[in-house]
């Protein structure tokens, strides 16, 4: 849970960090999108570069960005595992045992497959650490405005991930509490089989529950105890506008999508 970087907001004063939300969500939907239009290396080389300069102008330090790698690391090592052994070339294969193989289009692939994945969650998570659960509230109804017009909720969709975001580092904090008294107790997590160690974890899941329940509900008496009525006649003290950061960031992600697209189409594909 420590890995997790989603709902984990760093404070310091940047260049990103000032950035409007609205944008920022907007260019995270974009950047996965020219992940995935790219089909080459040099494509995602691009992409690598617009992180880079995001990294750099966060302030946030690489070591902290680069947890949110190692929170999926055993999902990305499982991937690559399976794309090495039953990728099947064209080639001869450079080491075949039964029914295994590996090709030198396989390896391939596979390294390009781990560069977008890490790179994809590596932005995903730049976008927690810059912006507060507010902010995105915000940018993401201001976003979803339109759906008002059909009578979407956007307002409590927005609260409800904006909430969500919140609880996920205090449930991590409860976790580590929760499993350290029952280590105190004489409670073993790391011995036997995986059934027995499944069945340790009974005693943490049970209390952390009772507690999210116990949160929920002192949230939910909390809003109305200040007579929140969603958004009926709701004003705001921030109002988002866009200023000049804005302007650079989009001109930025349009020259990455419209670089991304031109490479797919000159240079074609990795394999």
């Amino acid at each position: 849970m420590k890995d997790v970087s989603f709902g984990q907001y760093y404070p310091v004063s940047s260049f990103v960090h000032r950035v409007d939300p609205r944008l920022k969500i907007v260019f995270l939907i974009a950047y996965i999108v020219a992940i995935f239009l790219a089909t080459n290396f040099y494509g995602l080389a691009a992409c690598a570069f617009v992180l880079i300069l995001t990294v750099a102008f966060s302030r946030v330090p690489v070591l902290k960005v680069l947890r949110a790698v190692r929170g999926v690391l055993i999902l990305i090592l499982f991937t690559a595992v399976l794309n090495i052994f039953f990728y099947r070339g064209e080639s001869e294969p450079l080491l075949q045992w039964k029914i295994f193989a590996v090709y030198r289009e396989g390896l391939i692939f596979t390294a390009f497959l781990v560069c977008r994945l890490v790179l994809l969650v590596t932005l995903s998570s730049m976008l927690t650490y810059t912006t507060t659960p507010v902010s995105l509230c915000d940018g993401l109804e201001s976003l979803l405005t339109p759906l008002k017009w059909i009578r979407f909720p956007v307002h409590a969709l927005a609260l409800i991930m904006s909430l969500a975001l919140r609880m996920i580092p205090i449930l991590s904090d409860e976790l580590d509490r929760i499993k350290n008294a029952q280590m105190a107790r004489g409670a073993d997590f790391s011995s036997g089989n995986p059934f027995k160690r499944v069945k340790a974890l009974i005693p943490i899941l049970i209390p952390l529950l009772i507690s999210a329940f116990r949160r929920a509900d002192e949230l939910g008496e909390a809003m109305e105890a200040r007579c929140y009525m969603g958004d009926k006649k709701r004003t705001k003290f921030k109002k988002l506008h866009f200023t000049w950061r804005d302007l650079i960031v989009f001109l930025l992600l349009a020259g990455l999508v419209t670089g991304v697209v031109l490479l797919r189409i000159y240079l074609g594909g990795v394999v």
